[in-house]
């Protein structure tokens, strides 16, 4: 390998290092589910009979003024 292969290759391994930790910062994204989510959500929780018929109706209206 040529003296100038060898710096080429050297760089190329350092950048790649390098972009390793930007990628890795710590920062934490957190999402927020989607009405479609919340909503198949609240539907299995009155399906499983954890919530009423009542609760389910009052929970969904809220969530959708939440979305608007």
């Amino acid at each position: 390998m040529t003296k100038i292969n060898q710096i080429v290759v050297g760089m190329a391994l350092l950048v790649a290092t390098l972009s390793g930790c930007a990628i890795g910062s710590g920062k934490t994204e957190i999402t927020k589910p989607t009405l479609g989510q919340e909503l198949i959500e609240l539907k299995n929780a009155k399906e499983s009979g954890a919530i009423s018929e009542q609760e389910y109706e009052e929970m969904k209206e809220k969530l959708k003024k939440s979305y608007e």
